[in-house]
């Protein structure tokens, strides 16, 4: 019985934080940098892979990166030349004005979900931004002679450039990050849920919408069940209006990198968007995702 008790208390616990949405409106300046990326989606899906990646900097390239994990492990080691903005509140969009309009900017953290989330922001703001693949725990670490890309100096950012983003969009992501402390302390830290959460969360009969941004064929094998389907790629933006704004949008992929660019764009466009961590699963990014937590999906 007091298991029994403590499992309702849970269940009440995630029905209560799932019922919050996000009340603001987008402008349209907003809207429209947020429907144009993703009608114009670029064909590397804004990442780049994790081995050329490391092979550019190996070779001696000058790329502009930011590393948006945190201080302590940027600390301990980062790729040459990494500039540390850590996700958070503050230090992404106080950088604005000093990122470089006339070059490609790499963003990695440690599984490449909260970087595709600033990915897509910083496109959204007229730069172009790309990922790498699976961040640095599932990726860089895994290139076989990463270290030899790898430093510990620190390195500054740079004076202030002449390109300035429109004061619109700049408002809205500053409104971006300093939500992440109002989900700090609950179920969506990073504009995420787990896997775990998210079973109990649909177990308890949640008000909540799971959309599955994976190809057709990916879906009908098999996906989360009472998802809709929404596939990623150029046009998808023409479906975000038949979403509902007063329930939760639970966003998967395959292993969360383009679902976090997915939200990034809901979010701006005035949804109370979340990803699945880790997307429903595969090789790649074990233990992580749906499927490889070993939970059901319906064809």
């Amino acid at each position: 019985m007091r298991k029994r008790n403590l499992l309702l208390s849970i269940s009440l616990v995630v029905l209560t934080l799932l019922v919050s949405t996000v009340t603001f409106a987008a402008s349209a300046v907003v809207e429209d940098a947020v429907n144009n990326y993703f009608a114009n989606l670029p064909e590397d899906n804004a990442m780049i892979d994790q081995t050329a990646f490391v092979e550019r900097i190996k070779a001696g390239e000058d790329l502009f990166v930011l590393d948006i994990r945190q201080p302590d492990v940027y600390n301990e080691g980062h790729i040459k030349g990494a500039i540390n903005l850590p996700w958070g509140p503050e230090a992404i969009p106080a950088a604005l004005d000093h990122l470089p309009q006339d070059e490609t900017i790499y963003v990695y953290c440690y599984t490449a979900q909260t970087a595709n989330q600033t990915v897509a922001l910083l496109n959204f703001a007229g730069f172009e931004a790309k990922s790498v693949k699976f961040g640095w725990n599932l990726g860089i670490a895994k290139v076989e002679g990463y270290e030899a890309a790898v430093e510990t100096k620190a390195n500054q950012i740079g004076e202030a450039t002449a390109y300035k983003v429109e004061p619109e969009i700049v408002k809205a992501i500053e409104d971006y990050y300093a939500g992440l402390a109002d989900v700090s302390d609950s179920i969506y830290k990073n504009y995420k849920i787990s896997e775990d959460m998210l079973k109990m969360a649909l177990d308890s009969d949640a008000d909540l919408m799971v959309v599955s941004i994976r190809q057709p064929n990916a879906f009908a094998e098999g996906h989360i069940e009472g998802a809709v389907n929404i596939p990623w790629g150029a046009g998808m933006e023409d479906y975000f209006g038949q979403l509902p704004e007063d329930k939760k949008l639970v966003v998967y992929c395959y292993t969360g990198q383009t679902a976090g660019q997915t939200v990034a764009g809901l979010r701006m466009l005035g949804y109370d968007a979340v990803s699945l961590n880790g997307g429903m699963g595969t090789s790649a990014n074990e233990p992580y995702g749906w499927s490889n937590k070993g939970y059901k999906v319906v064809q």
